[in-house]
């Protein structure tokens, strides 16, 4: 009777090992965002020390149209990655929380397969259909 009482436990979170495992999965993935984040925050800054004093005034509005698209581009991607950021740092809390790999929506465990592909999956495929 034990024994089956620990199975039902078991397949309502998933174990201390498997958290540990998706714990280092997303601390990687938070390494590599962080630095993806600087270094598109980094282009956002200097984008506009390029030097165009020597160019033709024709040239320069090209230039200057081009690296304001440029700009436009890497901040939207940064604020993406910034929210990306965010995303993994609350899967983490998750984690500490033991609420990891549940569907919000369903009580369900989501599956490894999805969490390994999207660690702060906080949906089931079948729920994220469902809206």
């Amino acid at each position: 009777m034990e024994e089956k009482k620990e199975e039902t436990v078991e397949k309502v979170r998933y174990s201390d090992e498997e958290l540990q495992e998706f714990k280092e999965l997303i601390l990687q993935k938070l390494e590599k965002a962080r630095r993806d984040y600087n270094m598109l925050q980094a282009q956002i800054d200097h984008s506009s020390s390029n030097d165009t004093e020597d160019t033709s005034p024709s040239f320069k509005v090209l230039e200057e149209g081009s690296a304001s698209q440029a700009k436009e581009e890497a901040s939207q991607l940064a604020a993406r990655q910034y929210k990306f950021i965010q995303n993994l740092e609350a899967a983490l809390i998750r984690i500490e929380n033991k609420t990891y790999g549940i569907c919000r929506e369903t009580g369900k465990l989501i599956p490894k397969e999805r969490l390994r592909l999207v660690p702060h999956a906080t949906l089931s495929v079948e729920a994220k259909n469902k809206r």
